[in-house]
């Protein structure tokens, strides 16, 4: 007993919590050991990830994303009605919903909370470029009227467009009330976060995809409890305190599949790692050393670096994996198991002189930086000079904002619910991926009013990337998260969620 009690009160030394807010991992109640504390619960703000996980329970969206990334309604009641030109989306609104204050949800809290999202977000600031007019339709209904087609409109309302009663509604939050499945109680900034469901919630229908589908509040709270550091979240969730541990190294999945009080949680592809190439200044403003690289490199090798197992990897030409939507082989070229030969030819035509290839990576991402030691090995390999200048992830960030620094950087990205908001389409993301036929393909692509049109512009765009090569696609990677014995219900997602979550009893 005084051994689990002297564990206990370390434990929240590590974490940086309280032993109280550590020990409310009982029946009823979930408790939730995240990454760290968020920097704040309004999202249209700062739409990151460990906001997005927690206000998710709080807050809903008209739209939200099912299993293929497709935006479905949610508190919309349809998909919206078009008019002929695909300017004019009326969307219904779903009837008998209320917010956390007992204020009934309507088409006039809608209109304030998106106008606020257009005015505040960085995707709504976007929107708000193209929209001609944003109205209400009598209590049930709002109309957005556009100046020019926008494909991607549904996909941005799926995130961080969240709907707030209007009287709610300020430059800065100080209250946070939605409609979702549970209400914000308390926040203790650097111990928890305390939500309590919300007995008045009214669910959307449906079978449960993804975000998509019924909702059910089965815990009676659930506890956000930062813990930045990786090795206290496998040790909290392995001695009981937490019923479930985000983002955990891949290191520590035996020892959490060995432990007796949890299991190691796989959420496949949740992200794709990328070698992004600088259009704009230095060697590879050429085309064809840019497909020199291309066909230079072995993707499997560099993620089983990366990750070790393959377990915790794929690889896969299309940009986005098989369970998505919007999967694809359309236009894949020199991709596979490096090719030093085709890639000499290429340095060749190219008119490759001799100047080091400048390829910029980080430790702290260490399969960032492992990444670019077999690159490096490969691209030497078909004839190009290297230097890896490996870098803080700060240092990083600040020097591919300047063309004059590097040639390539590796990063990584998750897959988004609309493929023309990947970082790299769009013009000003650093390599500066400016080309003509980009644009017509985008063009095609904005233009698209159904799935299958949006689908068939996607191929073109994934075409015309792989030609004009801003980027190598290195290959997809799953993340590691930890679940307690007795713990039923959960379904591992991107942004991990806990309605449908029964708690261990």
């Amino acid at each position: 007993m005084k051994k689990n009690v002297l564990a206990l009160i370390t434990l929240a030394a590590l974490a940086g919590t309280s032993s109280l807010a550590l020990a409310q991992a009982s029946d009823g109640v979930l408790t939730v050991a995240t990454i760290g504390e968020p920097p704040t619960l309004d999202v249209m703000q700062t739409p990151t990830d460990i906001v997005l996980t927690i206000d998710q329970h709080i807050f809903e969206t008209l739209y939200t994303y099912d299993a293929q990334w497709k935006s479905v309604p949610l508190l919309a009641a349809d998909m919206p009605t078009l008019s002929e030109d695909g300017l004019t989306y009326r969307i219904p609104l779903r009837e008998g919903v209320k917010f956390h204050d007992g204020s009934d949800f309507d088409a006039k809290d809608v209109t304030a909370s998106l106008k606020r999202w257009m005015a505040i977000n960085s995707k709504g600031k976007q929107v708000a470029e193209i929209v001609d007019s944003l109205t209400e339709d009598g209590d049930h209904a709002v109309v957005i009227k556009l100046k020019s087609r926008y494909a991607p409109l549904l996909a941005t309302l799926s995130q961080a467009s969240v709907i707030l009663p209007s009287e709610k509604i300020a430059d800065t939050l100080t209250e946070f009330v939605g409609t979702g499945p549970y209400a914000l109680k308390e926040r203790k900034p650097d111990q928890y976060i305390q939500l309590v469901r919300f007995e008045d919630y009214t669910s959307p229908e449906g079978e449960v995809s993804n975000y998509a589908g019924k909702r059910e509040a089965i815990a009676k709270e659930i506890r956000f409890v930062p813990v930045p550091d990786a090795n206290t979240r496998v040790e909290g969730l392995i001695s009981g305190q937490f019923d479930y541990a985000d983002s955990l190294p891949v290191s520590a999945y035996e020892r959490v599949e060995q432990s007796d009080s949890a299991k190691p949680v796989i959420f496949k592809d949740a992200g794709w790692a990328s070698m992004n190439m600088n259009m704009k200044e230095g060697l590879l403003v050429k085309k064809e050393l840019r497909q020199a690289v291309q066909a230079a490199l072995n993707p499997n090798d560099m993620m089983l670096a990366a990750f070790s197992d393959d377990r915790f990897f794929s690889v896969d030409a299309s940009i986005f994996p098989e369970s998505s939507f919007w999967h694809t082989e359309a236009g894949v070229e020199r991709y596979g198991e490096g090719d030093p030969e085709a890639a000499a030819k290429l340095l060749e035509a190219g008119g490759y002189d001799g100047t080091p290839l400048r390829l910029m990576t980080s430790r702290q991402y260490e399969f960032h930086y492992k990444i670019g030691e077999v690159a490096k090995a490969y691209l030497e390999a078909a004839g190009f000079k290297v230097d890896l200048q490996v870098v803080d992830w700060a240092t990083l960030t600040t020097r591919r904002a300047d063309p004059k620094e590097w040639d390539i950087f590796i990063t990584h990205s998750n897959f988004p619910g609309d493929p023309t908001t990947i970082n790299t389409i769009t013009d000003t993301y650093p390599g500066w991926y400016v080309s003509e036929q980009k644009a017509k393909a985008v063009a095609a692509y904005m233009d698209a009013t159904t799935d299958d049109a949006k689908k068939a512009a996607w191929e073109g765009i994934q075409t015309v990337i792989y030609d004009d090569a801003p980027l190598y696609k290195v290959g997809n990677f799953n993340a590691v998260s930890g679940l307690a014995n007795g713990v039923d219900g959960y379904e591992p997602t991107y942004w991990p969620h806990f309605w449908n979550v029964s708690p261990k009893k």
